[in-house]
């Protein structure tokens, strides 16, 4: 059996392992306050090139999502989002339990229009019943996107000034943010993420770490008391020196960025094989996941041995499944594939 169910399928990379195994043993200062989780934090500004940067670490993206968008927002706020966003599909309704409104935009690829924004948020305005509705309060993006889609820099440019023309915070999930940075097509660097967005995380679950995200507030915009506001919400991890380790290893010598240019090359591969073997394409993705066409005879053939994540129907006998790769991925893996194929 092989699998390209996720990118989160495997542990840790062996170089983070072997660090949490060399620090094990030290005894240090909990809630995050270890010079392993300082040392992480300096290395990711830098990286970012912000060295304003107030950077947190939490452990997992929805957790990570529903703590960074409940703090920023008023309670008179909502979220504004693609509506396939992360927050507004496949979260349980997190945000909405916080109590916080995802207010849904339609979408292109995955992707929110600088324009449709603009238009939705003047429209509100406009309306002389605004005090009786949710008002968007931050806008929330994906990059890459729930469909592995990238935003050019001029997206993500057009997204920062309407935010900032109507002082709306700009949220950008970087879930898979490695895998968007290293892509062939890629247009936008960190540099240019921290510079157009009020907050993001780069994402170390599925790069990775065996779990974490580093939350970057990048012009001293963290909420008051933020990490009162993440203990209240059961969120503050007593050995937080687990996520500095990991992090502190991933941002040394390039890590980060290696192990993410190794899942492109896989996912490049990987659509080569189902280009051979007749497989259609969903759409095209330049990142790690990839969505293809499937009948469903074939699929539930196909399920024996390898593993795969269904994404929707798309008529009575065919499904629209995905595929990942990620930094873990083989190339034993591809050419198990191939031959099942």
């Amino acid at each position: 059996m092989v699998s390209f169910a996720s990118d989160y399928i495997a542990g840790a990379h062996p170089l983070v392992l072997r660090r949490l195994m060399e620090t094990n043993l030290e005894p240090l200062p909990g809630y995050g306050e270890d010079p392993y989780c300082a040392g992480a934090k300096e290395k990711i500004r830098a990286a970012c090139g912000c060295p304003q940067a107030q950077v947190e670490l939490l452990t997992g993206g929805t957790q990570t999502n529903q703590i960074v968008i409940s703090t920023l927002l008023r309670d008179y706020q909502g979220v504004v989002a693609a509506k396939t966003g992360h927050v507004s599909t496949h979260e349980a309704g997190a945000i909405e339990y916080a109590g916080h409104k995802v207010l849904e935009l339609p979408q292109r690829d995955g992707k929110l229009d600088a324009e449709v924004l603009e238009e939705f948020v003047r429209g509100f305005y406009a309306d002389e019943n605004h005090e009786h509705m949710v008002f968007p309060g931050m806008v929330y993006i994906s990059h890459p996107t729930e469909f592995g889609t990238l935003y050019t820099k001029a997206e993500l440019e057009g997204l920062s000034r309407v935010c900032r023309k109507y002082d709306m915070p700009l949220y950008l999930d970087g879930a898979r943010l490695g895998y968007g940075l290293m892509s062939r097509e890629a247009e936008l660097t960190l540099e240019d993420i921290a510079r157009l967005c009020h907050v993001f995380y780069i994402g170390g679950t599925k790069v990775g770490a065996l779990c974490g995200e580093a939350v970057v507030f990048t012009g001293h915009n963290r909420p008051a008391h933020f990490v009162n506001a993440v203990k209240k919400r059961g969120a503050l991890l007593a050995k937080g020196r687990l996520l500095g380790v990991q992090f502190d290893a991933l941002f040394t010598d390039g890590l980060y960025f290696e192990l993410s240019r190794r899942a492109i090359e896989t996912a490049e591969e990987l659509k080569t094989i189902l280009r051979e073997k007749g497989v259609a394409f969903y759409l095209e993705s330049p990142t790690n996941q990839q969505f293809v066409i499937l009948d469903d005879q074939r699929a539930e053939e196909l399920k024996k041995q390898v593993a795969f994540s269904f994404w929707e129907k798309r008529g009575p006998n065919q499904t629209v499944a995905r595929f990942c790769t990620s930094w873990s991925t083989t190339r034993e893996d591809l050419e198990l594939l191939r031959s099942v194929l």
